[in-house]
């Protein structure tokens, strides 16, 4: 029997790649729509609450988003486009 996967699972990249930070908010419903953004638009990503990356990123809470270093800046401007065009009005930080 073929194994079943998750396809949130497909889409979070490899921890062993470097991450950086695209977004961030105290809302997770709005982190969730942030990564439904990246998701479509085919950017691997993961969404974890912040309280579990003190270490790294020191001072935050709620949710983060993190995607591989290479695709930072094509998620940052697929995320202000959004913003622009009136998406959500994401409060978060990036």
């Amino acid at each position: 029997m073929a194994e079943l996967t998750n396809a949130a699972e497909e889409q979070r990249p490899n921890p062993d790649e470097k991450l950086v930070k695209v977004f961030d908010s105290e809302q997770e419903s709005e982190a969730m729509v942030v990564k439904g953004l990246l998701d479509s638009e085919g950017i691997e990503n993961d969404l974890a609450s912040a309280s579990l990356l003190q270490d790294a990123f020191p001072g935050m809470g709620g949710m983060i988003i993190l995607v591989r270093e290479e695709d930072a800046e094509k998620a940052r401007e697929l995320i202000a486009e959004s913003e622009a065009t009136g998406g959500s009005g994401y409060g978060g930080r990036r």
